[in-house]
């Protein structure tokens, strides 16, 4: 279901003014969002997905409220990493970018997220990059130094505005961070736009000599291209924060001179047993091995359970907990599909009621900052009335109310969807047939057909609310 009110109410937390805002889009009824995606050098671990599970559900929100979402997210798909490990495994960096994006696409797919409309790869968007990147030399925020291309950051009027960081203490911390491309710089807060070709890496040809681009001027090139020179929601990690979105904002609106991006949105970080996720503390977590343990659906389930915002702690009790959460939905659902009428038809006034109240619940939720904790208990709030409603006997119109909101929510939200968990076409046969035995009160019969549903891999689970069919565990 698609509401038409153009996200009426809709408030937004803004990292550049750290406060929630009405939102407001450059083009009435249309939305622009960029998220920066992942550099493919490796498999998709859980702090990448939950940016994928919040701009998803964002994006699909936003749809939902009846605006037309462009949302683009971009492949990294060469740097320093990636031409590494293609090199050590004897593969071109394309050909390892190229398997690893597909790899993304498992995880992703896994995890519910929708493709983006556009996703372009940094390879093919060279010539963009090159594009923005005279333009910044030809009004002098740039620089060529020995085959390099640097921007100067201290001739962007309000460089540190998005990380509040003050120049000076910017400029001594740059300092501090000496590598080999320093002695190129005229200052240390300026970063490379253009990197010269080294011998045996990729490069392309470009005016300033051959070579590859810096990392921060991809996305600026692909958010202008794919969507204009405002983008409405810009978003990622709040560790991209600075410098990536800082050095985006400084080379964007100087090359265009307009207003990079009307909201910035940031999800928070995830910990794992309440410590910071790294390499280094040997606590890194790939999606891939925790869906193998759990399945993706508690994953995303996890990472939709906590605003947005809020720093997340990943822990296997937690995840159990998702386990047992999706299992309650799921349930809900296949009650709904199982339920007996006891009413041959009409809708109720509390039907309509309720429907209509848990629906405002998960609008004003979401409304306030895409805050799915509480939309997520919005939702089980309607598990629970669906379950008291059946258990006191209601219409068949009544349940498809119910399923109906259930299902509205759960279109945005996107918790419940794995197929391996549908009950296939003749379980749902045999449980229809013995129903009409234990009508006739022929239980013999019933009882030799529920002996076939156990033999095909299934339970089913009889109560006051209506027949559940699970998996055997």
């Amino acid at each position: 279901m698609v509401r038409k009110d153009k996200g009426k109410n809709l408030k937004i937390y803004n990292t550049m003014t750290r406060q929630k805002e009405e939102f407001v889009p450059v083009n009435p009824g249309r939305v622009g969002i960029y998220a920066c995606g992942p550099t493919v050098y490796n498999l998709v671990h859980l702090g990448n997905a939950r940016a994928l599970c919040v701009f998803d559900t964002i994006r699909k929100y936003l749809k939902y409220r009846g605006f037309e979402v462009r949302f683009v997210q971009n492949f990294t798909d060469v740097d320093d990493r990636i031409i590494r490990i293609a090199n050590e495994k004897g593969m071109t960096h394309l050909e390892y970018s190229e398997s690893m994006i597909n790899e993304y696409f498992t995880d992703a797919h896994g995890l519910n997220v929708l493709d983006a409309d556009f996703q372009p790869k940094v390879t093919d968007n060279i010539g963009i990059i090159i594009e923005i990147i005279e333009i910044l030399i030809k009004k002098g925020f740039a620089y060529e130094s020995e085959g390099d291309v640097y921007f100067a950051a201290e001739k962007f009027d309000g460089y540190g505005k998005l990380s509040r960081n003050p120049l000076d203490e910017l400029k001594e911390g740059a300092s501090k961070r000496l590598d080999e491309d320093n002695a190129k710089k005229r200052s240390p807060l300026d970063f490379a736009l253009w990197k010269s070709a080294k011998e045996g890496e990729p490069h392309w040809e470009s005016p300033f000599g051959n070579g590859r681009p810096g990392w921060h001027i991809e996305c600026s090139a692909m958010s202008r291209h794919y969507i204009g020179d405002t983008i409405d929601i810009h978003g990622g990690g709040a560790d991209l924060i600075f410098p990536h979105h800082e050095n985006e904002i400084a080379q964007s609106e100087a090359a265009t001179g307009c207003q990079l991006t009307k909201y910035w949105v940031h999800n928070g970080m995830l910990n794992i047993d309440n410590v910071k996720m790294s390499k280094s503390q040997n606590n890194f977590f790939l999606v891939r091995d925790a869906s193998e343990k759990f399945g993706y659906e508690p994953l995303r389930y996890m990472l939709l359970s906590a605003h947005y915002r809020s720093q997340m702690n990943y822990t296997n009790e937690v995840l159990e907990s998702a386990v047992k959460s999706v299992e309650r939905l799921r349930n809900c659902l296949n009650l709904m599909k199982n339920a007996v009428a006891s009413i041959e038809a009409g809708l109720s006034e509390t039907a309509k009621a309720t429907v209509e109240n848990r629906r405002n619940s998960f609008i004003k939720a979401m409304d306030d900052d895409f805050n799915t904790a509480d939309a997520i208990a919005a939702l089980f709030e309607l598990v629970r009335d669906i379950n008291s409603a059946i258990a006191a006997g209601v219409s068949a119109d009544d349940i498809k109310e119910y399923s109906a909101l259930f299902d509205e929510i759960n279109g945005v939200l996107g918790l419940v969807y794995a197929d391996e968990d549908a009950i296939p076409a003749e379980v749902m046969a045999l449980v229809e047939k013995r129903s009409a035995a234990k009508k006739d009160k022929d239980y013999v019969a019933a009882d030799r057909i529920r002996d076939e549903i156990v033999a095909m891999g299934y339970v089913i689970e009889e109560s006051r609310q209506g027949i559940n069919i699970k998996k055997k565990k």
